[in-house]
């Protein structure tokens, strides 16, 4: 349709599916809503979609001017295009014909430093400007995600209203919050997927012991993760990994799990992920474990062939109750999970300090109950822990989950036991039980590591019993030692 009177309250960017979605579901909560593609017939089809899907108040556009200047002032634009040099090409072209005051907020998952340069870019034109995480898919985007926005608290304030009726809604309120200054918003979604990317890992070797070394059925499982997402361990990922089981392949036998390559795909926030962790030295093995499992599965071609270069090392069906082990799996696959947003939550509090953006966890875990992709009930645990204390250094020392962890630490030894003697990888598991061993010693066997720093390169050490930095000639002292002991012999 061609511009006409400035009727609009937002504007939206980039159709593809998730845009689309997000522009109906601002529409349905009657917000009227102009929307814009390159392509025009994303356009068409996004009018055609607010149609049928019940008459709503959106209206499309076919060139950038036209869709600013149907806005309402101050005008506020989402931007949901594929991340990068699309991003800037995109704000190029709508903030030609934006004046001062109006507002760009980039809905993708974007590097966050990449926010903070279009903040200042934003700010130098007058504009204000906003990074918001999105996480939810397509269904989220359309039904109520979870929205992490960050950057300029006015340009927040002009769309909370709507941000507030758009985002999932759980009962302490809708899943969204000013997040910070800066890039804080893609800061916090990466570290979401990061988390996700553990949790994905997790759930995927539960499945690997409970089907190879127990010799559970499709149907089984099923039913497990069924019985699971009832209990401690409900949540969205639980609950699509039992409808998963239960699906035939039409084109042929079995089910259709079975048939999926086991090839997994990825998108970046992992590894920026486990990339910042580093830079920060912030431990987050669980992440990276399931990383590197994301990195091995693509090797397929040699995996094949390794397997037949080990042909004799089998997997051992274990023989331990196919009840008790069930119950293991699910205790350990629960401490892990912690493990893995302890991790999570340590790296954004490491990133918050650094660059003073104050994040409020216990808000974080909130508006990550509902919408999202690690929605879970334990987060609502996970957010009174926060609350409790705000300052609390991990997830593992708040007193109602290091209860659970002593719980479940048995199982959760037990099952990585018999994985290993199995055969069978469980990096995930592995690494949250050795990160929680680690955490929990007060002496670790570091001290051995720095004596060896100091012999090659010189670093010094740190006494147990005095203060300073030492140096010792190591190798001197250890002839010299050596030679009292053959004299003595």
């Amino acid at each position: 349709m061609e511009a006409s009177a400035a009727v609009s309250r937002i504007g939206l960017a980039g159709l593809a599916v998730m845009g689309q979605n997000l522009a109906l579901n601002i529409a349905e909560k009657g917000f009227p809503i102009s929307v814009y593609n390159r392509t025009i017939s994303k356009v068409d089809e996004t009018i055609d979609r607010a149609h049928n899907e019940g008459q709503l108040p959106l209206t499309g556009h076919y060139n950038p001017k036209d869709f600013v200047l149907s806005l309402k002032k101050p005008r506020s634009v989402i931007i949901l295009v594929k991340a990068g040099a699309p991003v800037d090409q995109t704000i190029e072209a709508l903030s030609a014909h934006m004046e001062p005051g109006d507002t760009i907020i980039d809905g993708g998952n974007e590097w966050y430093e990449n926010t903070e340069r279009r903040i200042i870019e934003a700010k130098s034109n007058g504009l204000l400007y906003l990074g918001m995480g999105v996480s939810g898919g397509e269904e989220g985007a359309r039904n109520g995600p979870s929205l992490m926005p960050g950057g300029s608290q006015l340009a927040y304030g002009n769309v909370q209203d709507i941000m507030e009726k758009v985002a999932a809604q759980v009962e302490d309120g809708p899943c969204v919050t000013y997040i910070g200054e800066g890039g804080s918003g893609n800061f916090v979604k990466m570290v979401h997927n990061g988390i996700e990317y553990g949790d994905m890992q997790l759930i995927s070797e539960a499945y690997d012991v409970l089907k190879n070394v127990g010799g559970c059925s499709n149907e089984e499982l099923a039913e497990i993760f069924d019985e699971w997402n009832r209990g401690e361990l409900e949540s969205f990922l639980i609950e699509i990994t039992a409808d998963i089981f239960k699906v035939k392949d039409e084109g042929g036998e079995g089910e259709l799990v079975d048939k999926v390559l086991d090839k997994t795909g990825m998108k970046g926030t992992g590894k920026w992920t486990v990339q910042q962790a580093a830079e920060l030295s912030v431990a987050v093995p669980t992440i990276a474990a399931s990383l590197d499992g994301r990195f091995l599965s693509g090797l397929k071609e040699e995996r094949e062939a390794a397997s037949e270069v080990y042909s004799g090392i089998g997997v051992v069906k274990s023989s331990v109750e196919k009840k008790r082990l069930i119950d293991d799996v699910r205790q350990a696959l629960y401490a892990s999970k912690i493990c893995s947003y302890a991790q999570g939550m340590n790296l954004l509090r490491a990133k918050s300090d650094e660059k003073g953006w104050n994040l409020n966890f216990g808000e974080l875990a909130r508006i990550w109950k509902g919408g999202c992709i690690i929605r879970a009930v334990f987060l609502d645990r996970i957010k009174i822990a926060y609350q409790r204390n705000p300052n609390l250094a991990s997830l593992l020392v708040d007193p109602d989950f290091a209860r659970e962890m002593v719980q479940r630490e048995k199982a959760w030894r037990r099952v990585v036991g018999l994985a290993i003697a199995a055969g069978v990888s469980i990096p995930g598991m592995c690494a949250s039980l050795s990160y929680f061993d680690t955490y929990r010693r007060a002496r670790l066997p570091a001290n051995l590591v720095q004596a060896q720093r100091d012999l090659f390169g010189a670093h010094t050490y740190e006494r147990v019993d005095r203060p300073g930095a030492f140096h010792t000639e190591w190798t001197k002292l250890a002839r010299k030692s050596g030679s009292r002991v053959a004299a003595l012999k």
